[in-house]
């Protein structure tokens, strides 16, 4: 399951992932976003906040998160993830070569340093 929070305030949506990700977790997410938008709101970034990374509950929910990267990238200037797992580092590096949102790597425990990047442009890590 995915837990999925949006701050109106700061324009960041954040995901907490626990179990294996699911098709309806990535619906849930669109949803939201979709949403936000259609109300005139901004979003400013995404946060993903997980120590490890949990993988997907199928083929079908690993296309779904595809599908939401392919059509959110040039809607989300700024991508964080906050995780200790290896994907952290490995997804920084690709990110740069397919999508249009920068993408940053935090330490599971800078949280904080990840929504002030989002925010404000600042954060422990430059890119």
């Amino acid at each position: 399951m995915l837990e999925s929070k949006l701050d109106e305030n700061q324009g960041i949506i954040t995901l907490y992932p626990g179990d294996e990700l699911r098709e309806a977790d990535f619906e849930y997410v669109t949803r939201l976003a979709d949403e936000f938008l259609e109300k005139g709101g901004e979003i400013k970034g995404v946060i993903i906040n997980a120590r490890d990374f949990p993988g997907w509950e199928s083929f079908n929910a690993m296309l779904t998160h595809f599908r939401f990267i392919r059509d959110y990238h040039e809607k989300i200037p700024k991508v964080a993830l906050v995780t200790d797992s290896v994907v952290g580092k490995v997804g920084e590096k690709l990110a740069d070569h397919f999508v249009a949102a920068k993408l940053r790597h935090f330490p599971f425990d800078d949280l904080k340093d990840a929504q002030q990047w989002i925010v404000e442009g600042k954060g422990t890590q430059q890119r």
